[in-house]
């Protein structure tokens, strides 16, 4: 014991020398249950950061900018467990404060999934990989090495040099159930630990035995072990969208090995880049020397794996995989659950040291991507219940996973660069003859267009008519309708929104009980638009949201009052924009879909229709969030309606004729 005593960090050796004591006392005295005793002593888990050394680093910006001055640093992050409760799946948050940038973690990644060299500013939780658990003094007769995570940290921090010691804010372990508190330390100490005791009180989340229960998020990925060799294993890997409104289309998929594993077969899916140069010229040839890796199928260390196309789905080298071979596509739930997962196998071969059938590591660092819809952040695989399948000789008992690991991904809150929409929304109302289109350049602004326009100007108040016609025809009824109106008319007129998909909500009538508003969609694109959905965010009038008559709707009150639409079985397209029966004279005819949408009152005292409570805040297409107007067309004179003007009668008859001339 007193080499391993002796090859430790002196600050650990210190703790050893105490946790033998406390642990294993001379006395008869029965053991107690973990607690931070008052001499100072952990029986929890004992989490230390040592700030070891540092120095500056270019570029030289002192005594100009001593705030901005870069400095290298490397610490060490040690987790001890002097308890006598496995900790499992460990999670450490250090409150990073200097403007820290992460070069290298040894023994741990980020759990948000983050890669390095990366930002860790605001601070980061730690999580270990490849061990994740924590074993007992108890039950490894006090082996430190399965006792204690060391991570061994190197990066860049600003405007503190060495001489002060530069320390996190507070470091803390980020596993449920456990309280922790920080030791006094002498002023300008170079270290701060924390001792954290289970917290009888709370509920906690950590199991009694291995495996940690399944989270929910905006995706839930699926690591599971179906069959294992000594030096190779099959993986089924699948995608399932939690999401209730939002879709994945041409979703690529990416992880990175940490054990030098490479990829031998797929069926399901494909890597986007067939290559084993880094197998060939690398260490798996060196042991593989049997193996044909003219047929391996990847060994590139962070492998980027894209969907099969439908005819595949039967193909007995490719395919036959559940839920594979949808060209990427992956919808909510709520619009079909039959395709709201995917799914493919793959036979992942091992190296050194991991050559026995126990010894399996998942993949870290994931990352999910989709043409549409929104950036997701993912976190590292946690360790779940094996997972169960269909006995595949047809009888009713099931198959468990050899093991399993599962990857949450949730939307990301902050995308950089900020992400242009792909939709937008009018709005209009049967007491206002204006209506209110999509913003200026809503979809990002031409860059050659083929005349000059103004991109800053607000967009000009449109008849309704001019909604059906694409906005290259609309300037004469623009026009005529901004001096009909005695409004200014800027020169050069702006710009168009650019939107394939745009959007009319119209508040169509107001009664003394209910209103009713209809909803208009409107493909500009060449291309038609497949399962197509919509969702409404009403924070004031879902309570009383009665009814959706030509398409399906379904109130979705958990997810901030939203009501989730969608087309009716054989009508799920949204069409093309078509040309219209006389091109030479007629401008082209978008496809569309639109229904009428129902409310009561009675739900919703004190709601106006007329100051604008019927008007959405928020409106996704296909899990897209849509650029809204900045202004609504509201009425301070408007008394209760009992149907709809004009304009609005002008409007159906309308669309019911281009829909006729498709």
């Amino acid at each position: 014991m007193a080499k391993i005593f002796t090859s430790l960090n002196p600050i650990i050796t210190l703790i050893v020398l105490i946790l033998k004591i406390s642990i294993f006392p001379t006395s008869n005295s029965q053991p107690q249950k973990p607690s931070a005793t008052p001499n100072g002593v952990c029986n929890g888990i004992v989490i230390s950061y040592i700030y070891n050394n540092g120095y500056q680093i270019p570029p030289i910006l002192l005594p100009s900018a001593p705030n901005d001055q870069p400095y290298r640093f490397e610490s060490t992050l040690t987790v001890l467990n002097a308890g006598f409760e496995q900790l499992k799946n460990w999670k450490v948050f250090v409150g990073f404060q200097h403007g820290e940038f992460l070069y290298s973690a040894s023994n741990a990644v980020l759990e948000d999934g983050t890669i390095l060299p990366g930002n860790v500013s605001s601070g980061a939780v730690f999580m270990g990989s490849p061990v994740t658990d924590l074993m007992t003094s108890v039950e490894t007769a006090g082996d430190f090495n399965q006792m204690t995570a060391r991570v061994q940290l190197v990066g860049t921090q600003f405007g503190v040099p060495p001489s002060n010691g530069p320390l996190p804010s507070n470091i803390t372990l980020a596993n449920d159930g456990y309280l922790c508190s920080g030791s006094k330390m002498p002023q300008g100490a170079n270290i701060t630990q924390v001792c954290c005791i289970k917290d009888l009180d709370a509920t906690s989340n950590i199991t009694t035995d291995q495996e940690s229960p399944l989270q929910d998020g905006d995706i839930s990925i699926l690591y599971d072990v179906t069959s294992v060799y000594e030096t190779n294993y099959w993986a089924q890997v699948t995608i399932s969208n939690q999401n209730p409104i939002s879709r994945l289309d041409n979703w690529q998929l990416t992880w990175e090995w940490i054990r030098n594993e490479f990829i031998n077969t797929m069926k399901g899916a494909y890597p986007t880049v067939v290559d084993t140069t880094d197998c060939v010229f690398g260490p798996q040839a060196e042991y593989y020397k049997e193996l044909d890796f003219s047929t391996v199928l990847n060994c590139e260390r962070r492998p980027t794996i894209i969907d099969l196309p439908l005819d595949r789905t039967n193909d007995t080298n490719l395919g036959m995989i559940p839920f594979c071979c949808r060209n990427g596509t992956i919808l909510p739930a709520t619009l079909d659950p039959t395709k709201s997962k995917s799914a493919f196998k793959m036979q992942v071969y091992k190296m050194r040291p991991d050559l026995n059938r126990t010894q399996i590591n998942p993949p870290m660092n994931w990352m999910i991507n989709s043409t549409t819809g929104s950036e997701y952040q993912c976190g590292q695989p946690v360790r779940v219940s094996s997972s169960l399948f269909p006995n595949p000789q047809g009888l009713i008992s099931q198959v468990a996973a050899v093991a399993s690991w599962q990857v949450v991904c949730n939307i990301s809150r902050t995308q950089f660069p900020a992400k242009k929409p792909n939709c937008c929304v009018s709005f209009s109302s049967f007491f206002n003859e204006s209506v209110i289109p999509c913003n200026t350049c809503a979809c990002g602004c031409n860059p050659n267009p083929g005349n000059m326009c103004n991109a800053t100007a607000p967009a000009l108040l449109l008849p309704s008519e001019a909604l059906l016609v694409p906005f290259d025809n609309r300037t004469k009824k623009a026009k005529a309708f901004a001096d009909l109106q005695h409004r200014d008319i800027p020169n050069p007129l702006p710009c168009g929104d650019n939107c394939g998909v745009s959007i009319n909500w119209h508040l169509l009538a107001d009664f003394e009980d209910g209103w009713t508003a209809r909803i208009t969609l409107f493909n500009w694109g060449d291309t038609n638009i497949v399962d197509w959905s919509a969702a409404v965010e009403l924070d004031k009038a879902m309570p009383g949201f009665e009814a959706v008559y030509s398409i399906n709707g379904t109130a979705l009150p958990d997810f901030n009052n939203t009501l989730f639409l969608y087309g009716f079985p054989g009508l799920n397209y949204l069409v093309a924009e078509s040309k219209a029966r006389n091109p030479k004279k007629d401008p082209p005819i978008p496809g569309s879909q639109q229904s009428v949408i129902s409310f009561k009152k009675k739900k919703t005292p004190g709601f106006n229709v007329a100051r604008g409570d019927g008007f959405p805040t928020k409106v996704y297409f296909n899990g897209e969030e849509c650029s809204l107007p900045t202004m609504l067309p509201i009425s301070f004179s408007h008394g209760i309606e009992a149907a709809a003007t004009g304009i609005t009668i002008l409007l159906s008859l309308l669309v019911l004729a281009a829909l006729y001339f498709q």
